[in-house]
């Protein structure tokens, strides 16, 4: 691994009560240029058109296609990624967000946090993920 992981586990062991499947990890250690992400929303980055308005599973594959976009344009990759912060305004969203999300970081082991907030910027999103990575030295 790019950098190091303690005590990476997985959600499915944490939570059994639940369908998750998502490689996390208790800390990261990195060395390297920082890759700091805006909070990531279902809304497309060239067309700012609104994706998957009451999904929240297409809405969490665009929010996670776009962090991938983001790092891609910065010299990053999926695989650098650090941090995560889910922000969601349905606790019910839960499993189907982290599933979701959990394709695109599979056997990286960031570290996530998960806030269920009153509301986002717009009505319609019911999901924002804010990201942080370290490309290597």
């Amino acid at each position: 691994m790019i950098h190091r992981r303690i005590r990476p586990f997985n959600t499915k062991n944490t939570y059994p009560e639940q369908r998750l499947d998502n490689d996390l990890s208790h800390a990261v250690i990195a060395r390297g240029t920082v890759v700091f992400l805006r909070g990531q929303t279902p809304q497309h980055l060239d067309t700012a058109i609104d994706v998957g308005v009451g999904d929240p599973i297409a809405q969490t594959h665009q929010v996670m296609q776009n962090i991938r976009q983001l790092l891609e344009e910065s010299g990053s990759s999926m695989e650098h990624l650090c941090k995560l912060v889910v922000y969601l305004t349905d606790v019910r969203h839960r499993e189907p967000v982290y599933r979701t999300m959990g394709e695109y970081f599979k056997g990286v082991h960031p570290v996530c946090t998960g806030l269920v907030v009153t509301a986002l910027a717009r009505p319609g999103w019911l999901v924002e993920i804010d990201a942080t990575a370290v490309i290597p030295d």
